[in-house]
């Protein structure tokens, strides 16, 4: 199901289970919220209610007692009325109480003390004043019973709040540790996901860079989603299709230059018997034309043989086979191969100290190093300096090779590795050369993924080499 999902899918749904985590994480601390409020309230509410209860049954109580006391002496049925209607309120307080905060023994006690209290009121026996002393004790106990009420519902009502303090921590401490774990949980996700979707991304720059340094022969096989696998398809058709054209570039180059030296050859013959006379004396005027078509035909023979040579070299510097070597020793084995020219002009060579580790073809590699001291030493003047500096960038390796020489000409530096160029600055003292060997250190070094360039600050040639993948020690 995996693979058959798409690499956009795929990070929808790591997008969307992170968020949703940590969703459910804040839904359920709303909840635990909720319900904690809820509680709070009706504590709140209840805790009101019982103190209005509490506040009732005290002032009843004075009513009460006032009453009893009044009726004693007055003997007014309305006093007797407003007793009986304080009691009632004063039982329905108590009730209201005994439902939420008061033991039903507490209850039972208020109700039997007023039962006394009600008992003595009705007792008609006795002189008045023995009955209001009775009285006075009756609600000197019911006073007592009632402050043992209010202690009780505040305790309750104390207990109540104690105990959502309690429950509101422990949501608390809950929701954080919920909180912690979700994040812990989604970093682990984000990073998990993160490696999951992020090695084919890999996979697929590892495949592109292969492209880049002419690894023609590595399959491209990304495993993954499924646009990736076709973006991987499409790659390695990619990668066919350039060895096919590289290849059909070199027949076609082969062919062409084979087929133009079969008629050059033929040519060159016809000249030859034509200055020897075969076809009758020539005068000097027709010996002059002769020796013109000679010499150019000698010359478009030679460049057909160096497209050849240059087109060859191209070809096998594509065909890498890469290991691991020390850069800066590379580079003295060339120089050592090169001990009798530059000892001969009398030149110091410099290398900088090593090891500098590259994967590189060595052998192709040493030919692109092979031609650029070859060059340095054709335009060396006596007793100058060449210079191999190496050093170690961000991507891979640098070589940077200077000589001592008149540089080159600003007209000459857009077009100095073009093939057959020739640039305007020549040394008096040597052979003119066939302007292929710079265009072969430009294929090698681009065949390795890397890149040749001539900077302007001189005096002399200044030629920067950069190659990937690099390490010191």
């Amino acid at each position: 199901m995996l693979n058959r999902a798409s690499f956009r899918q795929l990070l929808a749904v790591a997008f969307l289970l992170v968020p949703a985590l940590l969703a459910v994480v804040s839904v359920r601390g709303l909840y635990t919220l909720e319900r904690l409020m809820v509680e709070s309230r009706q504590g709140a509410e209840h805790a009101a209610r019982d103190a209005v209860n509490v506040q009732r049954v005290a002032e009843r109580s004075v009513t009460m007692e006032r009453s009893a006391r009044q009726f004693l002496v007055l003997n007014d049925a309305s006093l007797r009325e407003r007793f009986d209607q304080a009691a009632r309120e004063a039982s329905e307080a108590v009730a209201q109480l005994g439902s939420s905060r008061l033991a039903a023994a507490q209850v039972a006690a208020w109700r039997k003390e007023l039962a006394a209290i009600e008992a003595e009121f009705a007792e008609s026996t006795l002189p008045v004043a023995d009955r209001d002393l009775a009285l006075s004790s009756a609600f000197r106990d019911l006073g007592d019973l009632n402050a043992q009420i209010a202690e009780q519902v505040q305790q309750g009502a104390e207990a109540q709040r104690q105990a959502l303090v309690t429950q509101l921590e422990e949501g608390r401490r809950k929701l954080a540790q919920q909180v912690a774990g979700a994040i812990v949980l989604a970093a682990l996700m984000a990073a998990g996901f993160s490696l999951w979707l992020g090695r084919p991304l890999k996979r697929l720059e590892s495949a592109i860079v292969g492209l880049g340094e002419n690894r023609m022969d590595d399959v491209i096989d990304i495993p993954g989603p499924a646009d990736m696998r076709a973006l991987a398809r499409r790659l390695d058709w990619l990668r066919l299709r350039l060895t096919e054209l590289d290849a059909d570039k070199a027949r076609f180059l082969r062919h062409v230059s084979h087929e133009l030296k079969t008629p050059l050859a033929a040519l060159r013959e016809g000249v030859a018997l034509l200055e020897e006379g075969v076809a009758g004396e020539l005068n000097p005027r027709q010996r002059d034309i002769a020796r013109i078509l000679r010499q150019n035909a000698a010359a478009l023979q030679g460049q057909i043989e160096e497209l050849l040579r240059f087109n060859a070299a191209a070809f096998e510097a594509r065909r890498l086979a890469r290991r691991r070597i020390d850069l800066a020793q590379l580079i003295r084995e060339r120089v050592a191969e090169q001990r009798l020219q530059w000892q001969a002009r009398r030149l110091q060579i410099d290398v900088s100290d090593g090891p500098l580790w590259v994967e590189v073809d060595p052998d192709k590699l040493g030919v692109a190093l092979g031609n650029l001291l070859s060059n340095a030493i054709r335009f060396s003047p006596m007793e100058s300096r060449i210079q191999f500096i190496l050093s170690e960038t961000s991507t891979g390796a640098r070589v940077d090779v200077r000589d001592g020489g008149p540089g080159v000409a600003p007209a000459d530096r857009e077009r100095i590795f073009e093939p057959f160029y020739r640039g305007e600055r020549q040394p008096e003292d040597a052979v003119r050369g066939s302007g292929i060997g710079l265009s072969i250190v430009r294929e090698v070094i681009a065949a390795h993924g890397g890149r040749i360039e001539l900077l302007p600050d001189g005096p002399g040639a200044h030629f920067r080499i950069e190659l990937p993948h690099a390490r010191h020690g």
